[in-house]
């Protein structure tokens, strides 16, 4: 006996004849489908969906130098504190970037208008002082910064180390 011919059914059978289809209202809705929302969403709800996700954007652009300051801490890691040209690349890149990226805030901010606008070009400010204060210290612990009398004046004598250490045994 063949399939065709048997008019048993199965339960996993499918059958494309345009017959016995049901009519489109008589389909569920799919999860998640709602009539009241599609009906109640227009214009306006448009126009705030689209100003909530320039403002998350605009967002995302002011806390972009807050977001660097862990990667700037584990580059001035690996840089060490020798006075060689690799260090040294890495401490100018670290000075140079956030203050390029402060005389370019009004062009990076030229699409923000609101009450939202002061806090995020404040925010921005924060986070690029921060990175220049961190590549400040940086040299500052490799000695590029001129922090003693004897660094400008030639008639004063450079500090003398009192106690070298080597190794972890102390030296005097």
């Amino acid at each position: 006996m063949s399939l065709t011919k048997s008019n048993k059914k199965f339960k996993w059978a499918l059958d494309f004849n345009p017959k016995s289809r049901t009519s489109a209202s008589d389909l569920p809705s799919p999860p998640g489908y709602s009539q009241s929302t599609n009906a109640n969403y227009t214009e306006s709800s448009k126009d705030t969906d689209s100003n909530l996700l320039l403002i998350k954007k605009l967002w995302d652009v002011a806390l972009g130098p807050l977001k660097q300051v862990p990667m700037n801490l584990f580059i001035m890691y690996m840089a060490g504190n020798s006075i060689s040209i690799f260090p040294i690349m890495m401490v100018g890149m670290l000075i140079v970037r956030p203050i390029k990226a402060l005389f370019a805030t009004q062009s990076t901010f030229k699409m923000v208008e609101g009450t939202q606008a002061v806090g995020q070009k404040f925010v921005y400010f924060i986070g690029n002082v921060v990175n220049i204060l961190l590549a400040l210290y940086k040299c500052q612990s490799m000695g590029l910064l001129p922090t003693h009398s004897s660094d400008w004046l030639a008639f004063e004598e450079p500090l003398t180390r009192v106690e070298h250490i080597g190794g972890g045994i102390s030296m005097l």
